[in-house]
């Protein structure tokens, strides 16, 4: 009867030591440094999700605060030998003279990118789909990766089908599809009897495409911006019950990005997606940014040096950070913004095939292999 009281009294301590040490099991697990492949399962548990929301970072290395560094070997492909580059982006076919803004390798401050691998790309994601949706700079990162994977597996058998808004490229031995969408707002454009209307509250139109896809890749900026009809695609903004000529576009872009982060919180399933959002991509038409008054893309040759934009940050990536920290999906932002506007020299300035001087779009090969190189090593590292 001893041993019995005795083995009933010792029993509470015993499992005081068994939760005690469980709770410092879990504490170790909620490090604030956890790999981008945790994500989506500590999200479906319910936990970490105030550490992730937004996140920049993969293992602890912060792939976007760095500075370019010259480098000769940093080119994917060849222009010539990649079917899928639109005029707009193939400057040099249409005569531009200089290739040094080829040379650039983008060096993150605390760590090493992993190099692009395509076939092991293909292995990774074998019969998965991918998708870019939002407006021509989706385009220029969808026909970036297509280009760097096709370099990759020469020889390998390809799909291509450009129709709108869904453009399509299948790697057909691997069954891995990368998808266009297009949509510059994200949000609707819908046609009413005043014509077209910008609903900031409404995504229907491309919402059931997007669902159930592996990897998401969204965008939107440069059309918020536009001035002029033709050049916006709306005629009338629908805020809520409200119907109005114009209103300011940083305030509309938040609304209709909110409408967007609300669609994303209700309708993906993490344990199957995951999404990205690609930073807003800078324009360089105004060389004061930069210190060059008089100046703008045309005749740039090189990056500009060190890790900082003369010209400060932009709105409009505020906005977007504070959107995506609001939400409960884990959304990673590919925070490509300070490093693309350290980059006037990569845009086709007048060598776009059209002869107009095109400083918001980027030359390919250029400046969105650098942001693929990034999504693969999010997906990676």
């Amino acid at each position: 009867m001893s041993c019995k009281l005795i083995s009933l009294l010792l029993l509470p301590l015993l499992i005081l030591t068994i939760l005690s040490e469980a709770d410092k099991a879990l504490g170790s697990d909620k490090k604030p440094q956890v790999s981008y492949h945790n994500m989506t399962s500590l999200a479906a548990a319910g936990e970490g999700k105030e550490t992730l929301k937004g996140r920049k970072q993969t293992s602890g290395c912060n792939l976007f605060q760095g500075k370019w560094v010259f480098d000769a070997s940093n080119r994917f492909y060849d222009s010539s030998t990649c079917p899928f580059i639109d005029d707009e982006f193939d400057c040099l076919k249409f005569g531009r003279p200089d290739k040094q803004f080829l040379n650039y390798s983008w060096q993150p401050d605390s760590c090493t990118i992993p190099r692009f691998d395509g076939e092991a790309f293909l292995n990774k994601w074998r019969g998965k789909r991918v998708m870019f949706v939002g407006d021509s700079l989706s385009e220029n990162m969808w026909e970036s990766l297509g280009c760097m994977i096709h370099a990759s597996v020469p020889g390998i058998t390809t799909t291509f089908l450009r129709r709108t808004p869904l453009s399509s490229l299948t790697f057909q031995e691997y069954g891995v599809t990368l998808y266009l969408y297009r949509t510059p707002y994200l949000v609707d454009i819908s046609k009413e009897k005043v014509g077209r209307v910008l609903n900031l509250g409404t995504i229907e139109s491309g919402a059931g495409v997007w669902k159930d896809v592996d990897i998401l890749v969204f965008n939107s900026w440069h059309w918020w911006v536009h001035e002029g009809v033709k050049s916006r695609g709306w005629d009338f903004i629908r805020n809520g019950s409200s119907l109005i000529r114009d209103m300011n576009r940083l305030d509309a872009f938040n609304l209709g990005l909110t409408t967007w982060a609300q669609w994303v919180d209700q309708n993906i399933n993490t344990s199957q997606t995951r999404v990205f959002f690609q930073g807003i991509s800078p324009t360089h038409y105004a060389g004061k940014e930069w210190n060059e008054p008089k100046k703008t893309c045309n005749g740039q040759m090189q990056p500009l040096t060190g890790s900082t934009y003369p010209g400060g940050s932009l709105p409009a990536a505020s906005i977007v950070s504070r959107v995506l920290s609001s939400m409960k999906t884990p959304v990673y932002l590919l925070d490509i913004t300070t490093l693309s506007q350290l980059r006037k020299d990569a845009h086709p300035s007048t060598y776009g095939g059209n002869g107009r001087t095109d400083c918001s779009h980027w030359c390919l090969p250029g400046l969105p292999d650098t942001w693929n190189q990034l999504l693969y090593a999010a997906l990676s590292m």
